[in-house]
């Protein structure tokens, strides 16, 4: 005779049941996790194409050149490519602790315990968000003024970017309702949030 944890999962699909809010939130984080590897890789792999995108954003030679902004500009190539490879480093880092939150993800959706995994996929998310909404919109927007360039603007990819992170971070930090899933053990996903946030 099955017991009641045993039941529960029967009635709910199971812990790897589609339908869960864990499950959305581990395939968001593996989604943008991907997407930051795949984008550090290609910084890499293909260093110079991007570089010439950090240089001109920070020499500000395709903007309005106005007087009074102008001062902002940043023209040494060194300088400009210390930058470029810190936002590589940046981007490395974010795909590493996405990758690791969305292992932590795959590994809770069966043991139940999602705790270390919304921490791990919280803290990529807002180095993401960090990266494109600092970086991108205030600094690179703003202060060195993108928004006038048509030839050198990332401002749009940012954007997206921006809100594929931020909608993921809402959807990590949704919390779990009562039979979305289960433990191993049959306790409740709602005690499973309680006991973690106690942790």
């Amino acid at each position: 005779m099955a017991d009641g944890g045993e039941r529960a999962r029967a009635r709910t699909g199971g812990p790897l049941s589609l339908g869960t809010p864990p499950v959305a939130a581990a395939v968001l984080t593996g989604i943008v996790a991907v997407y930051m590897a795949l984008v550090a890789f290609g910084n890499i792999t293909d260093f110079d194409t991007n570089r010439q995108f950090v240089r001109h954003v920070l020499a500000m030679d395709t903007t309005f050149r106005d007087p009074d902004l102008m001062w902002r500009a940043i023209e040494s190539t060194a300088l400009q490519d210390a930058a470029y490879v810190a936002i590589i480093v940046w981007e490395t880092l974010t795909a590493l602790v996405l990758l690791a939150a969305t292992w932590l993800w795959a590994a809770g959706l069966r043991g139940g315990d999602h705790g270390r995994a919304r921490r791990a996929a919280t803290l990529g998310l807002v180095m993401v968000l960090l990266l494109f909404g600092l970086g991108f919109f205030a600094i690179g927007g703003e202060w060195f003024a993108m928004w006038q360039s048509s030839d050198w603007n990332g401002l749009d990819a940012a954007a997206r970017n921006v809100m594929l992170a931020a909608f993921a971070l809402v959807v990590v930090n949704l919390p779990a309702r009562r039979g979305d899933d289960r433990r191993t053990d049959g306790t409740p996903a709602v005690k499973a949030v309680d006991e973690e946030r106690a942790a």
